[in-house]
């Protein structure tokens, strides 16, 4: 009996590092296109109900009168966040993934050429409000300049240390809901911790979205870090 074919060495291909490697150079490529076109991009992430789009919204409204911003609102289904924001006085587009739970480089691109084709004028800020789940969006590289978390106080504190690779990944974690903090056993100096220890150099801005406490000190923070990039390239 030929044993030939049992004792053929087999090719194993991870098709996921594959997948990854992939986006990861398509998502430097998108962020070398928005340098040279002046664009700062920022992709917001968390779980559904954290709060995204009303921050987005507060966001908004503080620093159109800065930036041409423009929205890209990423769902499963429906269009909701789209129309919300729309009506913050911005350029909004609704992406559905059909199925898929995030949104990758390529994604990000088509997304852009739809944002770019509804703005009256050329945007300099889009932001990207990601399906909301705190696994797959950190996986996939956008192409962002900026990434950033929401983590909402009813989610619990130890948020950082269940899903690690989504607090790794971004420069600035938003501590949502604080106004509801006396309902919750949540510690603001452990989740600041449990920050830390995934991701020291991240900057965390407690805020209640809602009501506006921290919404100021967050938006002149991300003002001055847009208008710095900004600058730098108009510069190089």
């Amino acid at each position: 009996m030929n044993n030939s074919y049992n004792e053929r060495s087999m090719k194993i291909i991870d098709l996921k590092k594959t997948i990854l490697e992939d986006n990861d150079a398509d998502a430097d490529r998108l962020r070398e296109e928005l340098k040279k076109k002046n664009v700062f991009y920022m992709n917001v992430m968390s779980s559904p109900g954290s709060g995204k789009t009303t921050t987005i919204v507060g966001t908004i409204e503080r620093l159109r009168k800065h930036f041409n911003i423009g929205v890209m609102e990423a769902d499963i289904d429906s269009d909701v966040d789209a129309l919300t924001v729309a009506k913050a006085g911005v350029s909004a587009v609704q992406l559905h993934t059909g199925g898929m739970c995030h949104l990758d480089a390529d994604m990000s691109r088509q997304g852009m050429a739809a944002l770019e084709a509804e703005a009256d004028n050329a945007l300099d800020f889009i932001i990207l409000e990601n399906v909301g789940n705190l696994v797959c969006p950190a996986e996939f590289d956008t192409g962002a300049c900026l990434n950033v978390a929401i983590l909402s106080v009813p989610e619990g504190d130890d948020k950082p240390l269940k899903y690690p690779l989504m607090f790794e990944k971004c420069q600035v974690v938003i501590i949502n809901k604080i106004d509801s903090m006396p309902a919750f056993d949540f510690d603001m100096d452990r989740v600041k911790n449990n920050i830390a220890m995934r991701n020291p150099e991240a900057v965390v801005f407690p805020i209640s979205a809602r009501t506006g406490e921290g919404m100021d000190a967050w938006c002149e923070w991300l003002k001055d870090n847009a208008a710095q990039y900004l600058g730098e390239n108009q510069n190089g």
